[in-house]
């Protein structure tokens, strides 16, 4: 298939473009470097040095002889992203190209207004360009499980069946997102229904939990191929970050309780995932939602599973709680289904005791990269 990955750059894209060049797809890349932005402006860096989107695209070439073609350019420009699509004519469109951090999305108004801007924006670019120039392109776009915030009722895959007053009706499940940047992808979800049913689009929406992992067996040939590490309190995830305060011998960070419990999945399987949505496209007109992710976790069992496999590898470790910046429940139902990707064929990594020890290695290598006063969360909700 010909495969246009959007947000090609980024933690996600660059390894599902990897992952779906070796699998034989034709790949082409659009990103603006935005994220690369973003750390010089944050005063951080991925933990594990990468190369250049060049350095990378070149590294590629040479080992496997397959190329993937790059555009820089920013969603925003309509007549640049509109070139690009005609040009290469996707099969299908996965969109990662989105500002993905709920904690920069709430630094405060200039930042709230661009994620939305950019976030929502961006997709209406890509849905007017899919319907001038692509209308029977499949739409693959990132969206996540934070649209739903934690209701006190299972979460199904995108829709629920409604009994009021007598009458019966399948509607979007409620959303209820905790942050600027998760309404961004509220936004996005309801836009993209709305140009299915009324233009005959097809799209899947990903609705995916906290990515946990960093490299897959692509990333991993070659240094020059290596994927981003965050670990700071604006972009860095919690399972990340515990990882380096361990390597660092600085407290594991827990924010408030510790109850607050969330899907969480493998970058190995986020780049599956969108394999298996693009060989098993949507129907025209029609808007599927599946949850993408693997198991759940709270904030506390994360970091006892950090600091147990820490212990083994000789590290010392303590738990601290911490102010909760955010505005949540920290102790909460949550049972969200998950079957859908399952059943085109999703074989799970699961959170092991070796995936963590790989994510301490990795920091302990390069811990002299680790700015401890970037790992506090600084961003407040209120």
């Amino acid at each position: 298939m010909r495969m246009l990955i959007l947000g090609g750059d980024g933690f996600c894209g660059w390894p599902t473009a990897l992952y779906l060049s070796q699998q034989g797809h034709e790949v082409a890349i659009v990103d603006n470097l935005a994220r690369r932005a973003w750390d010089i402006e944050l005063g951080t860096d991925s933990l594990v040095p990468i190369a250049s989107l060049n350095e990378r695209i070149v590294a590629w070439r040479e080992l496997t002889g397959k190329n993937i073609a790059a555009h820089i350019g920013d969603l925003q420009d309509y007549a640049f992203l509109s070139q690009v699509v005609r040009n290469f004519q996707p099969d299908a469109i996965v969109h990662y190209a989105e500002q993905r951090s709920a904690p920069y999305s709430m630094i405060d108004r200039a930042h709230a207004v661009f994620t939305q801007v950019n976030n929502v924006v961006g997709t209406l670019n890509v849905l007017y360009a899919m319907k001038e120039f692509v209308p029977d392109s499949h739409l693959v776009k990132l969206g996540t499980m934070g649209e739903y915030g934690t209701p006190n009722i299972d979460i199904e895959e995108g829709y629920i069946t409604v009994n009021h007053n007598g009458r019966t009706d399948r509607m979007i499940y409620p959303k209820m997102p905790g942050s600027f940047y998760h309404a961004s992808k509220v936004h996005d979800s309801t836009n993209i229904e709305f140009a299915c049913r009324i233009w005959g689009l097809r799209s899947t929406d990903l609705h995916q939990g906290v990515v946990y992992n960093v490299q897959t067996d692509e990333t991993k040939r070659d240094p020059r191929l290596a994927n981003r590490y965050d670990y700071d309190g604006v972009f860095g995830t919690a399972l990340n970050r515990f990882c380096a305060e361990a390597a660092k011998g600085h407290p594991l960070t827990v924010h408030g309780a510790g109850g607050q419990t969330r899907g969480f999945i493998d970058i190995r399987d986020t780049v599956r995932c969108i394999e298996l949505a693009a060989l098993n496209p949507a129907e025209r007109g029609e808007l599927r939602v599946y949850n993408q992710f693997t198991e759940q976790w709270s904030v506390q069992q994360l970091a006892e599973r950090v600091s147990n496999v820490a212990a083994k590898m000789g590290i010392e470790t303590t738990i601290a709680h911490v102010d909760n910046p955010r505005v949540e429940k920290e102790q909460h139902y949550y049972n969200a289904k998950h079957t859908k990707l399952l059943d085109l064929g999703l074989q799970p990594h699961l959170l092991t005791d070796e995936t963590i020890q790989d994510l301490l290695a990795s920091a302990l290598a390069n811990r002299d990269r680790i700015t401890l006063d970037r790992i506090p969360a600084q961003v407040k909700w209120r």
